[in-house]
């Protein structure tokens, strides 16, 4: 099967953009060619001074001849040098020349080796984040209401954004398997009896009690026709009128005294056993096979019902406009809150030193977790990204960047060949 090569990548441009690097060019063309005036200059003087030499002018050409010559050899092999870094000079593939473009992969490996020995050793990290102080700079900063303001703005712009990406349908389905699904699968009768036998114990319920026999007590005390209709449709049809009014008015004293008895009662006997039963009825949800079984009866009937799955399927809607509304507004209580935690984080970040040296702890134990197991998948990317780059071209980008003060080896060569022929043509003379 044909192996497939990754496409070839330019590295980025240099900071300023295309203006800067024409700056940058137009820098490096300005150097080489002062490189260049030198090493005419020291050809010029070699031209002259031989001249001048093979027409028996004084001994002291010589040493200006001498001073010129090893200028010009020591430009020439500057140059060459520094030509040899980053393409074949002139033109020419002599061996271990254009060291760039040739070793432009190996050169990435090492310099992915370097930065993991050096910089992303535990060793190194650890020292480096306990001498920074990472907690107390970050406290104090969050400290100063207008950054906390400005996190809390940041934080609202990622839930927003996150919000908005994900589906609804997809969250809904999510809360229907993860969330509905968990609370419906589990019985409810055992939970439910040990909250409501807490209720009970506590005596929380007697205010329910209380409005119920209040309800109650109005309901007697405002429907008298109706109390007594119930009375006089079911007594005896040979029974007379007003014998059937006579018991209906007496059961409904009878109802009404009941009804305010209890109503006005604390330790009446119906609130009494009233409690007995709710008590009886929360151990029985724990214990008793058919009241539990009754109870997911109930459980079902109620989670299958048309508005319960219709509460169920608007749960998310409902929950992300609420976020999407505190989240964009700046005076929300949300967004109040998150200001003030982390205004009052800053704060103890750098006044508790146990708090803060847990914070380093855990920042540091980060960190040297990551460049303990990824330091070759990080350093992966150099080598990576500069295997991708072309070989021209990442020789022109690298030699923009420092081929200027390369040329300064190049005019430097020139001047201290000329002053080193210059001392050895002198040595020379004085010795023979």
């Amino acid at each position: 099967m044909e192996q497939l090569t990754p496409a070839k990548v330019t590295p980025a441009d240099p900071p300023g953009g295309p203006a800067g690097e024409e700056e940058k060019r137009r820098a490096l063309r300005k150097m080489k060619l002062v490189a260049l005036s030198f090493l005419l200059g020291a050809t010029l003087v070699f031209l002259l001074t031989s001249w001048a030499q093979s027409a028996g002018w004084p001994g002291w050409v010589g040493y200006v001849r001498a001073a010129a010559e090893a200028g010009m050899v020591g430009a020439l092999a500057d140059w060459f040098a520094v030509t040899a870094l980053f393409r074949h000079p002139l033109g020419l593939k002599i061996p271990h020349t254009a060291i760039i473009p040739n070793k432009k992969d190996a050169l990435g490996n090492s310099l992915g080796d370097f930065v993991g020995s050096n910089f992303l050793s535990e060793e190194v990290v650890r020292d480096k984040l306990k001498r920074v102080e990472i907690a107390r700079r970050l406290g104090g900063w969050l400290a100063q209401e207008e950054n906390a303001e400005r996190v809390t703005s940041e934080l609202a712009t990622v839930v927003r954004a996150a919000v908005r990406v994900l589906r609804d349908e997809d969250v809904q389905a999510i809360m229907e398997q993860a969330v509905a699904r968990r609370i419906i699968d589990k019985p409810w009768g055992p939970p439910l009896g040990k909250i409501l036998q807490g209720v009970f114990a506590d005596g929380a319920h007697h205010k329910l009690v209380d409005l119920m026999c209040d309800r109650a007590y109005e309901w007697v005390r405002d429907n008298h026709t109706t109390m007594l209709r119930v009375v006089s449709d079911r007594a005896p049809s040979w029974s007379p009128k007003f014998v059937d009014e006579m018991l209906a008015d007496k059961v409904y004293g009878e109802v009404l005294s009941f009804a305010w008895a209890v109503k006005t009662d604390v330790n009446h006997p119906m609130r009494l056993a009233l409690d007995k039963f709710l008590g009886e009825f929360a151990q029985d949800l724990q214990t008793d096979p058919d009241v539990m079984a009754r109870a997911e009866q109930v459980k079902g009937q109620i989670v299958h019902h048309e508005e319960v799955q219709r509460l169920i399927g608007s749960a998310w809607s409902t929950a992300k406009e609420m976020l999407l509304t505190a989240a964009e507004d700046p005076s929300s209580e949300l967004r109040r809150r998150v200001r003030l935690g982390l205004v009052s984080l800053g704060s103890r970040l750098v006044s508790d030193d146990q708090l803060r040296s847990k914070a380093d702890g855990w920042v540091e134990g980060a960190a040297a977790y990551l460049v303990k197991n990824y330091s070759r998948e990080i350093t992966t990317i150099i080598t990576d990204t500069v295997e991708r780059w072309d070989a021209e071209e990442t020789s022109r980008k690298i030699e923009l960047q420092v081929g200027r003060d390369l040329q300064f080896i190049r005019i430097n060569g020139t001047v201290v060949g000329a002053l080193a022929g210059l001392v050895i043509y002198a040595v020379a003379e004085l010795l023979f």
